[in-house]
């Protein structure tokens, strides 16, 4: 099968399976957002989410973020994995908002990419999420999906060769809900251990289905 072909299948499979795809953070406005962001890297978004209603509650904008310090900011998000570097890079973050964006979030890669605590995937949760840009985000969960349902080839090994394979065959107006496809197909369906193949909706589209079923059957006896 051509890979365009297999990318329409696979795009009218998620679409008609899962029409509404979008991020399991909860916020309010962009400043909301990048923080959860920046706290969800490798933490999970169920406990990003217990902990920043009290700290957004107190610190609800990159003006008030930008006068405490890592030492306060810590005791707020000691729960969630790296506490320490995600508190210094919280107040940088807010603290670079104010002296270089007048507190507002900017939308370019560029300008996200040069706040503390912000990499490339970050970035591009921010600007797909909060600004709609095709924007593709490559978290473990869209690295993984995408290989083995046989979208991007082996030779893809980085998240930034995933993203260019990624961006260069789904359209442009549906890049920021194909980035949510494939992070919740891979966060409870193609799990990393255990996928559940046998209830996937693209089991015979994928490329890795027969080896993985295999494996999922004997981890189960």
């Amino acid at each position: 099968m051509k890979k365009k072909d297999l990318y329409a299948l696979v795009i009218t499979r998620f679409q008609k399976e899962m029409p509404i795809a979008e991020t399991e953070l909860h916020y309010n406005n962009p400043f909301e957002l990048l923080v959860a962001v920046i706290l969800s890297a490798q933490c999970t978004d169920k406990r990003v989410n217990m902990t920043t209603p009290a700290l957004l509650h107190d610190y609800p904008t990159a003006e008030a973020m930008a006068l405490a310090t890592p030492e306060v900011i810590y005791e707020y998000i000691k729960s969630i994995s790296y506490p320490n570097n995600k508190a210094k890079h919280l107040v940088g973050m807010a603290q670079k908002l104010i002296k270089d964006f007048g507190g507002e979030i900017p939308s370019t890669l560029e300008e996200l990419t040069s706040l503390p605590g912000v990499g490339r995937k970050t970035a591009n949760v921010i600007q797909s999420v909060a600004f709609n840009k095709s924007a593709m985000a490559v978290d473990t969960h869209v690295f993984r999906v995408s290989h083995r349902i046989g979208l991007v080839p082996q030779r893809c090994t980085t998240p930034y060769s995933v993203e260019k394979e990624l961006v260069k065959y789904i359209p442009e107006d549906i890049v920021p809900k194909a980035h949510h496809w494939l992070i919740l197909h891979g966060r409870y369906i193609c799990t990393a251990r255990n996928p559940k193949c046998l209830n996937c909706f693209l089991k015979d589209l994928c490329k890795a289905f027969p080896k993985q079923s295999v494996l999922a059957s004997e981890s189960e006896k």
